[in-house]
């Protein structure tokens, strides 16, 4: 256990996020600043003079790089780099070496040109079947620092980007191509990027509160990583754990305590061959759709389906990994970590790890 984390009473976790957590608002302003320039010279620059009509349309900062959940310290996020007069799901995928092969080479140009902020280093790493791409900023005198990487991707949301409702109906054509070219191609999962836009604006509503909570489970997450030095579930998954039990302990309570919910995520990781969660806040509204749904919350668990891409199961197929956090969880959540100040301990809300099946209307 972290011991500042560990010794900090129940009572105090609210605080212990605000001492320890927020991120560094100098530092934040910094990167900020170094993003923006280097987000405009990329879509300045990027296929300039090209042949084939491919373009930047826009550049979106996601992951960490968001106002709700980032952390103090070292972070990772994502710059998605998204092109204009791709025709298919299926363009993204054949011509991702070229397209990160371009925007490589004008971030090393930029390394050379623009006096930046903060230390900013292009990482580039060769995989069997594609580059990947990363760039790091980092304050030495401030000891933190973020790392971002750097996607392209097909911007299938282009027509209706400016729409600030994201009504479902809006979507229905491009789920259904989605699932039509996944499957096709056996890539499931494999254009979640695609969806950024929906995955910011799945937090972008939720109570300050749940940010915070949000905050303390990665915290949690990335001390036991540290700690464990093995291969754990995928970090999303436990933020949609947390989001899941807040929804649930909502239902019915009012007043929410930081610390039944950091508990009953906890809780939740320990029944990790039961969960079977899912929202349908984006796709559930065809038949089509539906019937893939239907299946998709059938497979082996743990099934934690992304909210923006039904294709995608966020917990991942390494079942280990899970055994691993999940004993950890265990240890944690029978602690005197959880003891209020009379010695009464502080228990998780029943929250259920199989959210109902839907019903086709």
């Amino acid at each position: 256990m972290s011991r500042r984390l560990a010794r900090t009473p129940i009572w105090r976790l609210d605080r212990f996020i605000e001492d320890h957590l927020l991120p560094d608002t100098t530092f934040l302003t910094e990167v900020r600043a170094d993003i923006d320039s280097i987000c405009a010279f990329l879509t300045e620059r990027c296929f300039q003079g090209a042949t084939h009509p491919v373009r930047v349309s826009r550049i979106v900062k996601g992951g960490w790089f968001n106002k709700y959940t980032m952390l103090k310290g070292r972070s990772e996020a994502t710059l998605v780099v998204f092109l204009n007069n791709l025709t298919c799901f299926e363009d993204q995928l054949k011509r991702r070496e070229e397209f990160t092969e371009e925007i490589w080479k004008h971030l090393c140009q930029l390394q050379q040109e623009k006096q930046f902020k903060l230390n900013f280093e292009v990482q580039s790493t060769e995989q069997p079947d594609s580059r990947t791409l990363s760039i790091k900023l980092s304050s030495p005198q401030l000891q933190q620092e973020v790392e971002f990487d750097v996607q392209p991707a097909y911007d299938v949301l282009y027509e209706l980007r400016d729409k600030d409702d994201f009504n479902p109906d809006n979507y229905r054509e491009i789920y259904a191509r989605l699932i039509r070219e996944s499957t096709t191609l056996e890539m499931e999962g494999e254009f979640s990027v695609c969806f950024t836009d929906l995955h910011q604006n799945f937090l972008k509503y939720r109570a300050p509160k749940l940010w915070n909570i949000i905050r303390l489970v990665k915290h949690w997450y990335q001390l036991c990583k540290k700690r464990l030095k093995y291969p754990l579930p995928p970090q999303y998954a436990l933020e949609l754990l947390t989001v899941y039990a807040w929804e649930r302990g909502l239902e019915d309570r009012p007043a929410l305590h930081t610390g039944h919910c950091f508990r009953s995520v906890l809780d939740l990781i320990t029944e990790y061959k039961k969960l079977r969660i899912y929202w349908t806040w984006c796709y559930e509204f065809k038949k089509e759709t539906f019937d893939y749904l239907s299946r998709q919350i059938k497979k082996d668990r743990p099934v934690i389906l992304d909210p923006a891409d039904p294709t995608r199961n966020v917990a991942g197929s390494n079942i280990q990994s899970w055994h691993v956090l999940a004993k950890e969880a265990a240890v944690w959540a029978r602690s005197s970590f959880f003891r209020n100040s009379d010695m009464t301990f502080v228990n998780g809300w029943k929250v259920s790890a199989q959210k109902q099946e839907c019903v086709y209307q």
